[in-house]
């Protein structure tokens, strides 16, 4: 039987024809998966001709939320947008999760609204996975949260470390608190506050990092709030993609390079699969009741399909219901439900 996932198919820079492509590729790709194909079936229909498949569905919804329309008049004025209407399915048990490409913020807001926060928990968050030299660490939050407290850190903290625990198999990760030094007294007084809360957390809490510390591999979840997260991932998107074209570049200019490049081929298109964040394809959205993957606006046909892959292993997995036990397990044996409420 199928695992059905709902997919914003209007949302995203380049949708309804990645969104379309990409599910597509992921149903011929994973045998198991289901999709639902949220949006306007006059435009989806066209597009989808001859290349239909019985794991494709489409569900009606005429409304779109723009990439640059407020969360909270797109919640109110759009009630059948294929954002809303997606989560629907998840609520009404028609599918598994949500992948949506599209406004973050709206998808974040209709998620609190539709499917409701977990215990214990302020405020969701964007977990985001990223490359290091010895392996993966968590960058929670990414982007879901502008502004914050010293307890939704906290919050931030103990769900970035179940996700490392329970996804990327970590025993007892190191959180690292980002900051502008490694020095307990630097940083603004969000960052001061928080690191006190994490010092007397259960955490294996690692002290501050500083940003070149990134992608070293010495901590396995690095906290944040989520205008300082989304600013550190674009710039480190941004930063990978200049350098791969900088390098290609260089080579070019010399004959010799070239011949190296010819040898260092495998080498090279295993560390650029390696950095790319279409690999990974999207973000979950930890926090809420639940499976919420989010992935970036620029997605193209393989970023959904991967979408769609994180999702299909959320789902199996039970991340949420873990996220939900381990919270709980907290709350009961140190503060952090104490926290949520002060």
């Amino acid at each position: 039987m199928a695992i059905w996932v709902a997919l914003d198919a209007m949302g995203g820079d380049f949708a309804p024809q990645a969104t379309i492509e990409g599910a597509l590729w992921a149903v011929k790709e994973f045998s198991e998966l289901g999709v639902y194909l949220v949006g306007k079936p006059e435009v989806l229909t066209p597009l989808l001709k001859k290349k239909s498949h019985k794991r494709l569905k489409i569900v009606p919804a005429s409304q779109i939320v723009g990439m640059d329309e407020s969360p909270i008049e797109a919640l109110r004025n759009k009630p059948d947008s294929s954002i809303r209407k997606a989560f629907e399915l998840v609520k009404e048990q028609e599918a598994k999760a949500v992948v949506s490409a599209g406004n973050s913020g709206a998808v974040l807001v209709t998620a609190l609204f539709v499917l409701g926060r977990l215990k214990g928990v302020s405020r969701p968050a964007i977990a985001t996975v990223l490359p290091t030299i010895k392996g993966y660490a968590v960058l929670i939050d990414s982007g879901a949260n502008v502004d914050c407290k010293p307890r939704h850190l906290l919050q931030f903290a103990y769900m970035g470390n179940v996700f490392a625990e329970r996804i990327l198999g970590y025993k007892s990760p190191r959180i690292g608190l980002l900051s502008i030094g490694e020095e307990s007294g630097k940083g603004n007084t969000l960052v001061k506050q928080t690191h006190d809360l994490l010092k007397k957390s259960r955490l294996n809490y690692a002290g501050n990092i500083e940003g070149r510390d990134f992608f070293r591999g010495d901590v396995e979840v690095i906290v944040c709030d989520g205008f300082v997260g989304n600013v550190c991932l674009k710039l480190s998107e941004g930063l990978a993609e200049t350098l791969m074209t900088m390098m290609a570049k260089e080579i070019k200019k010399h004959k010799l390079a070239v011949l190296g490049f010819t040898l260092a081929r495998p080498a090279l298109k295993k560390f650029k699969k390696f950095i790319d964040w279409r690999e990974r394809g999207g973000a979950p959205l930890l926090g809420v009741n639940g499976e919420v993957i989010i992935t970036h606006g620029r997605s193209d046909a393989k970023a959904i399909k991967n979408a769609l892959r994180t999702a299909l292993g959320f789902v199996k997995q039970n991340i949420t219901d873990k996220i939900k036990e381990a919270l709980e397990a907290e709350s009961q044996s140190k503060n952090l439900e104490q926290v949520s409420e002060k």
